[in-house]
């Protein structure tokens, strides 16, 4: 596994890292502690989580995990909540969060802490110094932002640059793959910019890009999940099947799986420092490690480029951009 730097800083992390999302409601602990050994044997140090994820007992399994491994990173999120209204970055909610998640992580730090989403009715500057608190108490090393549009990510950056006593805006976390493609436009050159690297979740396209729902919803997947049904739906329409045939076809003529083909794309972007990939279960992760040498020729690159590329254009694209 490569080591890479998280965008514009010294922080070294592993290109992938690994999502706890699904431990402590589909994933047993059990079962995540087969997923947590593949994943340190392979060479990974980097485990994401966040506060709502299994309403808390994700922090609670990767704070049991860590324990006897100082030397991982942890990154988790803040911000997003249950019930109608369904973020909440306000500076009260942060630093409540914050604490609880140490008191789950059973540490007096966290390595990269995200706000999980966009809080549209709390002022940007007061989410930010809840940001720059965290950092100047010790409590968090790095900040970042997740699920933010290309303007939100830019604003906060720059914001942020105003003043060398706030803490930088170091990663953007954000779907990322062959099936969404949406960051592009924006969201990258906004990261460039402040010099965030890109934390890619779901990098294999929530599960899709492995080929596994070419043909139907396998009863043991995410798709048949009461969970994550709706979460996989949208990927299973034609034009991404079009993107999966065209991964299959590659995987097929250079002795790979797809899932290979999907997680080597992804890696091959320029600016993303790690991809954060999720399994329900040990052989998943599994075949996720044992794939991570795969390198694609610039022609399937090429390709797999043209076959997916979203629709850039004015605006952010264009004779006005030229």
């Amino acid at each position: 596994m490569e080591t890479r730097t998280l965008g514009t800083t010294g922080l070294r992390v592993s290109n992938v890292t690994l999502g706890t999302m699904t431990w402590g409601r589909d994933t047993d602990i059990h079962e995540a502690r087969d997923q947590f050994n593949i994943y340190r044997d392979a060479g990974g140090f980097v485990l994401d989580t966040a506060d709502v994820y299994s309403d808390g007992v994700s922090e609670e399994i990767v704070g049991e995990f860590i324990r006897e491994c100082p030397e991982m990173l942890v990154s988790s999120k803040a911000g997003s909540i249950r019930g109608a209204q369904t973020g909440n970055a306000s500076r009260g909610h942060l630093l409540g969060s914050l604490d609880s998640s140490l008191r789950r992580l059973r540490r007096s730090h966290i390595d990269i802490w995200h706000i999980h989403r966009w809080d549209s009715v709390t002022p940007l500057h007061e989410t930010l110094s809840a940001l720059n608190y965290a950092v100047q108490s010790g409590k968090v090393r790095y900040i970042g932002l997740s699920n933010f549009a290309g303007w939100q990510l830019a604003l906060a950056g720059a914001t942020q640059a105003t003043n060398s006593d706030r803490a930088p805006i170091t990663s953007a976390q954000m779907e990322y793959s062959l099936l969404e493609r949406g960051i592009e436009r924006e969201v990258i050159p906004a990261a460039r910019t402040v010099g965030a690297g890109i934390m890619a979740w779901s990098p294999l396209g929530r599960g899709v890009l492995t080929g596994k729902y070419r043909h139907n919803t396998p009863a043991d997947s995410r798709g048949a999940s009461k969970h994550f049904a709706g979460f996989v739906s949208p990927y299973l329409a034609d034009r991404p099947s079009l993107i999966v045939d065209a991964v299959c076809v590659a995987s097929e003529a250079l002795g790979h799986t797809p899932l290979d083909i999907a997680m080597a794309w992804v890696l091959s972007r320029q600016q993303v420092a790690s991809a954060v990939v999720g399994a329900r279960t040990a052989s998943q992760m599994r075949a996720i490690m044992s794939g991570l040498d795969t390198t694609l020729p610039p022609e399937i690159i090429g390709a797999l480029d043209d076959v997916s590329t979203p629709h850039l254009g004015y605006p952010e694209h264009g004779w006005n951009q030229s």
